[in-house]
């Protein structure tokens, strides 16, 4: 070979070879305060990944934050024990993370890594955490219902695709059950659960007893309990929409339950507190708020001709205080929330959900005109019930004075039979919307004659409650409608 061929080869040699790489460079942790690490010498962003290495034992953080050269970390495991000088080395980014079609069906951590027991995953895709902005200029509009297989919801609450919804509540009142029909009634393609922050034993019983197999078979479960770090259970309830936004890119209508927004906040007042940010309102740093419309508005329509996600968010109102900071600010970024009531459950009416306080505000767009009159009408006769019950329950209540409280009256039995469903039970869109449209007909049918008609209602179920007295002198009321049903 000549001079000038072996030149040319260097050459074109030299051109393939990627530029040198940095190395990274190494730290040293000089402080250890509650679950904030601080190092010192390290050149990392905000989100990458450091190892901690003490001796023998190792340990995973991700940085949060900086002061001049000082660096926070937070741990998204266990600690050990760690001493002061202990070696911190750059390892890699956490923005991103494994996803694909073999996802499905499998229970997940906030890294990705299966916690069931089947096979370990081969993704070879990854994709950001965080999501890509869409341009709200963009987003398809909501104009198509979505089937939750929740008659009260899909008759009264009518949820579209691509809406996001609150589910708000104290503890103990149904929301984790409520969430695990949808999962099994619902017609979406792919159904995405978030467990953020719940107690541990709860995942199990959740996919075992409520989401069950059948469920199981077209859902991604993320799960992270109460006992992980801060930092884990943001990254789980990032990830779990970041899966939901990998399948609303193939064009899948996908549901987005997410269990709850309430300790995905709280996870971030941990983090926040514990690297100095001052609290602001009942304890929560600003950060928190600001937090919260970054995740939720991820979900929603993508662009023209792409899928949706329609998300559910519980939310826990702590000691039933619908003013929470949390829920206050959820129910402003949302568009519309489900309230369950303590009072409802305590008297074994499920779902207990409370249609006073609860609203869809995308309802409008997804149903007839005919559905959200009949909708309207059944909130009025509840409500005009609610507001005499002290005066039917000490038998105050006289028939023929108030033609409305009157329709109200008779109908009662039968709309907490609609309201209530059995954990096995499904009702699909159509099925709700006509029950609920022959129930509030036989008000008017009743309003005509001078007996009280029942219209459709002998094809509807009875649970609970107790008819009033025909024409004539009406008998007083109990002082609870047997049964036990909403009435308080």
């Amino acid at each position: 070979m000549t001079m000038s061929r072996l030149a040319e080869a260097l050459s074109s040699a030299l051109a393939r070879v990627p530029e040198q790489p940095e190395l990274p460079v190494s730290g040293k942790l000089t402080r250890l305060v509650g679950l904030t690490l601080e190092a010192s010498g390290l050149a990392v962003s905000v989100g990458d990944r450091c190892l901690v290495r003490d001796g023998l034992q190792s340990l995973e953080a991700e940085v949060v934050g900086f002061t001049e050269d000082k660096t926070y970390l937070m741990p998204v495991q266990a600690m050990g024990h760690l001493r002061a000088g202990a070696e911190v080395v750059p390892i890699a980014s956490a923005s991103e993370l494994v996803i694909g079609e073999e996802l499905l069906g499998r229970v997940v951590n906030g890294f990705g890594e299966p916690i069931d027991t089947g096979e370990p995953l081969l993704c070879r895709s990854r994709q950001s955490l965080h999501g890509e902005y869409i341009n709200p200029m963009h987003r398809q509009p909501i104009r198509e219902p979505l089937d939750v297989g929740i008659k009260a919801i899909n008759a009264l609450l009518s949820v579209g695709r691509g809406q996001r919804l609150g589910l708000f509540a104290g503890s103990g009142v149904g929301k984790s059950v409520l969430l695990g029909m949808m999962t099994r009634f619902t017609n979406a393609d792919i159904i995405v659960v978030g467990l953020i922050g719940e107690r541990g034993r709860e995942v199990k019983e959740f996919i075992d007893e409520i989401l069950g197999e059948e469920g199981l078979s077209r859902s991604v479960v993320v799960a992270s309990p109460a006992d992980d770090p801060p930092l884990l259970r943001l990254r789980a309830a990032q990830y779990a929409t970041a899966i939901a936004e990998y399948y609303r890119a193939q064009g899948k209508n996908v549901l987005l339950l997410m269990d709850s927004l309430t300790r995905y906040a709280q996870a971030q007042r941990e983090i926040a507190l514990a690297i100095g940010e001052p609290p602001a309102t009942k304890g929560y740093p600003p950060s928190v708020f600001a937090r919260l419309p970054s995740l939720v508005e991820r979900a929603g329509n993508g662009e023209k001709g792409g899928g949706s996600i329609t998300a559910f968010y519980t939310v826990l109102t702590e000691g039933d205080d619908q003013q929470d900071p949390v829920a206050d600010s959820a129910r402003a970024i949302l568009d519309g929330h489900v309230v369950l009531a303590r009072r409802l459950a305590e008297q074994g009416h499920y779902p207990a959900i409370d249609i006073e306080a609860s609203i869809s505000r995308a309802m409008p767009q997804v149903v007839t005109e005919s559905h959200l009159q009949s909708a309207q009408t059944f909130k009025q006769f509840f409500s005009r019930y609610q507001q005499s019950q002290d005066l039917i329950s000490i038998g105050a209540y006289t028939e023929g004075q108030d033609q409305e409280l009157d329709t109200a009256v008779r109908l009662m039995p039968d709309m907490r039979g609609f309201l209530r469903q059995g954990l096995q039970e499904k009702f699909d869109f159509a099925t709700s919307a006509q029950q609920m449209q022959q129930l509030v007909g036989s008000a008017g049918a009743a309003g005509a004659g001078s007996k009280p008609a029942r219209g459709g209602q002998k094809n509807l179920r009875r649970q609970g409650g107790q008819r009033a007295g025909a024409s004539g002198g009406i008998k007083p009321m109990p002082k609870r409608p047997a049964g036990g049903g909403a009435d308080s």
